[in-house]
């Protein structure tokens, strides 16, 4: 691992938490007995300088390492809004600011928004009836979940290209859209994730009026590769 910086808070438990301003922060390293070594800790390293439309929200990190099973998630950290869950069709806008890197590209992962939806209200926030993923980079060829192994449309939403593909996770019971950025990592992110969802809802029938959403949140998921630090300076979001 990388040598310790001062942090303001430091999560090494496998559902290791913290809650602070409307954010939340999650170790989650759900996937670790696939790897034969490794070990992961996220910081949180204090509020972010606002964003452009003078927001605040928080700065935070992850060092990781893992070996084995290279084709197995072994975690998925990440900061997250906290927000009163709504149906997709009542909610306006879901602004969005992040910046981050990774300290080295030689690792086998994601950078990616996660949300889950459902037509329960009170489902558990570890799955839904559907999930959409905003990928903003895949490093290493790590691949989204795809039925076919292609992508199933392209389409520019908030000044980007994206493939967009379709699979199921959870056996089948959980409908996965992934979007891909076509023409590679984006690290500086500002953009208004509703218009994702508004797409899938015109071009897929999406049923916003009867989702709710349960998550929001922006991590990296961790297959194999490191040391690596996953450095995130700014995460804004917001549900309008």
């Amino acid at each position: 691992m990388p040598p310790p910086r001062d942090h303001i808070v430091t999560l090494e438990k496998k559902w290791g938490y913290h809650a602070i301003d409307g954010y939340e922060l999650n170790n989650n390293t759900w996937g670790l007995e696939s790897a034969t070594s490794g070990s992961q800790r996220t910081h949180y390293d204090g509020p972010s300088p606002p964003g452009a439309s003078g927001a605040q929200g928080i700065s935070w990190s992850t060092d990781w390492e893992w070996q084995g099973g290279e084709h197995n998630v072994k975690s998925y950290v990440y900061g997250a809004r906290q927000f009163q869950r709504r149906l997709l069709s009542e909610i306006q806008a879901l602004p969005t600011e992040a910046e981050w890197h990774y300290s080295t590209w030689d690792v086998r992962a994601n950078v990616a928004y996660d949300i889950f939806t459902d037509p329960d209200k009170d489902h558990a926030n570890s799955s839904g009836e559907f999930e959409v993923m905003i990928w903003l980079a895949k490093l290493g060829g790590v691949w989204p979940i795809s039925e076919s192994k292609a992508p199933i449309a392209h389409v520019e939403i908030c000044g980007h290209q994206w493939e967009v593909h379709f699979g199921y996770n959870h056996g089948g019971a959980m409908k996965v859209y992934s979007f891909l950025p076509v023409n590679g990592p984006i690290q500086h992110f500002n953009a208004d994730v509703k218009q994702f969802f508004n797409f899938l809802s015109h071009q897929f029938q999406f049923p916003q009026h009867n989702q709710y959403m349960l998550v929001y949140q922006l991590g990296t998921e961790a297959f194999t590769g490191g040391p690596a630090q996953f450095v995130v300076p700014k995460f804004i979001a917001d549900v309008i």
